[in-house]
């Protein structure tokens, strides 16, 4: 099967509706979505539950953060957050590439150590409109990880994945 039409195993599922609960409790109103079509993010984004106003870019497919950026820069009409749907190593790159140095904290060390799949990262950008996005233009905010929210979701053990208990 072609990585672009991987879909999600039960762990990934159970992760997604946990993420999908936790980014709801967050309280953001996400103006516009930004998703890669890949079938794996298709189905992450049902398996969340979020009712989301979401434009698939084929670009966002893999991308680097040069390309993630540059989406975000052609965001048309300025809304006032984008939730960004997508794949690492890019996404992870991007938290790094926006971040400013005197900005790093404790949750951008955590981003740092691991951006599994399923992360989610606010970062508050200090722009006026999107086409102003740019290198260390913001500041990570909020960082979590399913494995965060339920240690079940952490990583597998050798025993666990020969079918054993941790």
């Amino acid at each position: 099967m072609r990585d672009f039409d991987r879909g999600l195993n039960d762990r990934g599922r159970r992760g997604a509706a946990l993420m999908g609960q936790h980014i709801r409790e967050h309280a953001i109103t996400w103006e516009l979505a930004l998703a890669s079509p890949a079938e794996r993010v298709r189905r992450t984004i049902e398996a969340t539950g979020l009712d989301l106003p979401i434009r698939f870019e084929d670009r966002a497919y893999l991308a680097t953060a040069s390309v993630l950026v540059e989406l975000l820069q052609r965001v048309e009409g300025d809304p006032g957050s984008v939730l960004l749907l997508g794949h690492n190593p890019g996404l992870q790159e991007l938290i790094f590439d926006l971040v400013s140095d005197e900005h790093e904290n404790a949750l951008f060390a955590a981003a740092a150590e691991k951006y599994p799949t399923a992360a989610f990262a606010v970062l508050e950008l200090e722009i006026e409109r999107w086409s102003e996005c740019t290198k260390g233009c913001g500041r990570l905010v909020h960082f979590a990880r399913p494995r965060d929210l339920d240690a079940t979701l952490g990583p597998e053990t050798v025993d666990e994945r020969a079918g054993g208990l941790r």
